[in-house]
């Protein structure tokens, strides 16, 4: 900035540098979509550990293969998830008169429970809700300039009975226009219930400490089988006191994904849309062990505008090399960010007494990503000896070399049995690897290395929107974006010895003409010498011969 000088001496002023460092996204941020047992729905949760999944949704869960796939995720290296819960509603049957309004759409059932003339419904849909418990007791603080505790307060208690965990939420009122309403309160600090309907003026009637014959505050039992009075809660089904239970919601379709008015909603596989970033997708299978091609495009699709790679389960008819190689056409895609990995993993299950089952490898194979990266970088292939699947015994369908031979070509990533590595990754092709389609985009970590640069170039330009386009705006750019490719460079990314034979960043009147300048335009070319894998090593061996001497 300019000084303004009023006195004799030396001034100092801050020149900047032009200098906007370039950082690097995340590069195996994977995302799941499914049924879990509990947690939030449609909206994209992170989570680190498998603890965290086991938290917050429920862990494993026989009737759905994602939380298989998470497990498998974080066995073999994966770091970081986006676990989308969807819940499937039984659509309303068609009404009689055909004239008649089209009916809502289902809601989702919640778990509800009432406590001292409180009605509580469970935060998320669920069976998961039917084992909520509540008490409300007035060990609160004192009223205002008092020793005696306030008469308008209360503190509610909720305990998850899945969990054994208790939510204690203190010093709450049901009095309207109270700084601390219970409604509020709970819709701020509660993530396992909120109030449900008009909340009673009043302090509501506290329980009741143990009773004889009572073993726990919380059971409404007493040893010899007669009921407490009054009750510690009492739970009920949505729809009405005793009506039964709330379940788990029906079996998924592609509609729950990709359904009418759930990208303007953001719902489904659109929930996305509310992360940040994610760099995988998986979608375990949901309906009689596979998922919809047309769910499959479109989330293809849909990953192309995300920058982020589908890893593609094999089909259960896939139950040798042959229906393998036929199935391509049936996937639904054949885009550069998707790959497909064959065959399943086989492995105990321990929902059903660890009775051995075949699941899908899209977690696994995830994690093997993320681990390759974290190891050598998204240059190299998740590939090879050190790409070995963690926790799988066996594998659905043996393969050969020669196998392995015709699969290869078409694009099917094989995973596979060695006698020293175990189970390991045997492929790093894109669906567009068959080598009929000649792509440039054949090999996984070219096409990921690409997505990489293209987001981290994408988020780290966003200062130049606005600034005056001129030579001073692109040398920055060549600056910036120079640093960014170098430093990719040494670590050894790009083909090349030199930075020139590796890379180059191309800003300046030649790509942004005086046209493109009246327009608003600035055009910035990055290209990038990639390196592939090695698939094919040949040695060459010959005997030598007895050589004369002259």
């Amino acid at each position: 900035m300019p000084v303004t000088t009023t006195y004799p001496g030396v001034y100092v002023s801050e020149i900047p540098s032009g200098v906007r460092t370039i950082t690097g996204v995340a590069t195996s941020i994977t995302a799941f979509i499914g049924r879990t047992l509990r947690g939030p729905t449609d909206e994209p949760i992170s989570i680190s550990s498998y603890a965290d999944f086991e938290r917050r949704f429920g862990g494993l869960w026989a009737e759905s293969s994602l939380g298989y796939a998470v497990r498998d995720f974080y066995r073999n290296g994966g770091s970081q998830a986006v676990i989308v819960r969807l819940f499937g509603v039984a659509p309303p049957p068609p009404p009689a008169d055909p004239n008649a309004p089209p009916a809502p759409p289902p809601v989702a059932p919640h778990a509800s429970l009432i406590v001292s003339g409180i009605t509580l419904e469970a935060q998320d849909p669920g069976s998961w809700g039917n084992q909520l418990r509540a008490r409300i007791d007035w060990n609160v603080r004192p009223a205002p300039g008092t020793s005696t505790p306030d008469p308008d307060l209360f503190n509610l208690a909720v305990r998850d009975g899945q969990t054994g965990q208790v939510e204690l939420i203190r010093n709450v009122s049901a009095k309207e226009g109270h700084p601390r309403h219970v409604t509020k309160v709970l819709l701020n600090e509660s993530r396992l219930v909120q109030t449900k309907g008009a909340v009673p003026t009043g302090r509501p009637g506290k329980q009741p400490e143990l009773v004889t014959g009572q073993t726990d505050i919380w059971s409404d039992t007493k040893t010899d089988g007669t009921k407490v009075d009054p009750p510690s809660s009492i739970a009920v089904a949505a729809d009405g006191p005793n009506k039964g239970t709330v379940d788990d919601g029906v079996d998924l379709g592609s509609a729950d994904f990709i359904g009418p008015n759930m990208q303007t909603n953001k719902r489904g596989l659109y929930a996305l849309e509310k992360a940040d970033l994610f760099n995988i997708l998986c979608i375990p299978p949901y309906l009689d062990d596979d998922v919809e091609a047309d769910l499959i495009a479109e989330a293809a699709v849909y990953c192309e505008q995300r920058r982020s790679m589908i890893l593609i389960d094999p089909r259960t008819t896939w139950v040798d090399k042959d229906t393998a190689k036929n199935g391509i056409p049936g996937l639904g895609t054949l885009s550069k960010n998707a790959a497909v990995f064959f065959p399943r993993l086989r492995q105990p299950d321990p929902m059903r007494e660890n009775q051995v089952g075949d699941f899908v490898p899209c977690g696994a194979v995830a994690g093997i990503f993320a681990r390759t990266d974290t190891n050598r970088g998204v240059w190299k292939a998740p590939a090879g000896l050190d790409a070995t699947l963690v926790g799988v015994p066996e594998l659905a369908v043996p393969l050969t070399d020669g196998e392995i031979g015709e699969l290869n070509p078409r694009g099917i990533n094989a995973l596979r049995s060695l006698p020293a590595a175990g189970r390991v990754v045997w492929g790093a092709r894109t669906l567009q690897g068959n080598d009929q389609l000649a792509s440039e985009w054949k090999y996984i970590p070219v096409r990921r290395t690409a997505l990489y640069i293209e987001e981290s170039l994408y988020r780290g330009t966003q200062w130049v929107v606005f600034e005056p386009n001129d030579e001073p705006l692109w040398s920055q750019i060549r600056l910036n974006l120079g640093a960014f490719m170098q430093n990719l460079f040494r670590q050894g990314a790009f083909q090349g010895k030199t930075p020139a034979d590796a890379y180059f960043v191309k800003c300046d009147k030649e790509t942004t003409t005086q046209n493109d300048i009246d327009l608003g335009i600035v055009n910035i070319v990055v290209g990038f010498a990639p390196l592939k894998p090695a698939e094919f090593v040949i040695l060459q061996i010959q005997q030598i011969a007895g050589q004369i001497q002259a």
